[in-house]
């Protein structure tokens, strides 16, 4: 995991370790993750997003000069 998500991936948990879905309903937090308010708080839901977001932003995408050359690879 790229570094500069790890401190969100974190919260999430700790967040998610909260909710009644994990303390109750003891699901598992993958699962847990991808529920809705009132499932889980609204502060999981942003960190969930903000997480999401994150690791998209980390996603192996050549530039588009390169994107031409069959075997670039940037990660």
């Amino acid at each position: 995991m790229a570094k500069s998500c790890k401190g969100l991936a974190m919260e999430l948990v700790k967040c998610l370790s909260e909710t009644d879905c994990v303390k109750v309903q003891k699901r598992p937090y993958k699962e847990c993750a991808g529920e809705k308010v009132p499932n889980i708080t609204s502060e999981c839901v942003g960190l969930r997003e903000t997480y999401f977001n994150c690791k998209r932003g980390q996603a192996c995408v050549p530039p588009p000069a390169l994107s031409h050359c069959r075997n670039y690879q940037l990660c």
